[in-house]
């Protein structure tokens, strides 16, 4: 794993928890870009489940660094439509909203804001509106989640192909 997340162009990664219905979304997305021939030789994706915090913090003090992350995870938002997949940018992340969409309880906002305005990363968020996401174990995701999985999929090839270099 951290020979291609060191060598990449760009990075794909799944977080969630496929224990916990709809959180299982970036995962299953990390799963499916895995696949042989599904992404470009440049870029890499791994299901990160919930420990994306050291991965991002041994990119960030990496000496060769991706030109591109792009983080995949489970949101729920007020005003969007379960299974509605749409990319987030970081900095217009509402305040209120900033400990929901936490990454799994840690200040990852705060160290994607420095891969992007310290390090030069492009940072982008692709997002899918939950449907369910229980309070205990319960694997499954929700159909509107499901098939959201090839839509997000068709939005990160096209981010894929606008990496810089």
């Amino acid at each position: 794993m951290f020979r291609e997340i060191e060598t990449k162009e760009v990075l794909i990664l799944g977080c969630g928890n496929v224990l916990f219905g709809d959180d299982a979304f970036g995962p299953e997305v990390a799963d499916r870009l895995s696949v042989p021939g599904v992404l470009p030789d440049h870029a890499y994706a791994e299901d990160c489940g919930t420990s994306v915090r050291d991965i991002l913090f041994n990119i960030t003090v990496a000496r060769k660094r991706p030109r591109m992350v792009i983080i995949v995870d489970a949101v729920t938002l007020e005003g969007r439509q379960p299974g509605e997949v749409f990319e987030m940018d970081i900095s217009a992340m509402p305040k209120i909203k900033l400990p929901d969409f936490s990454f799994h309880q840690f200040p990852t906002t705060n160290m994607l804001h420095e891969m992007r305005e310290q390090a030069g990363i492009d940072v982008r968020v692709v997002a899918c509106q939950t449907a369910h996401v229980p309070e205990h174990v319960e694997p499954g995701m929700s159909a509107p989640v499901i098939a959201a999985v090839d839509k997000a999929i068709v939005l990160i090839r096209q981010l894929v192909t606008i990496a810089p270099g």
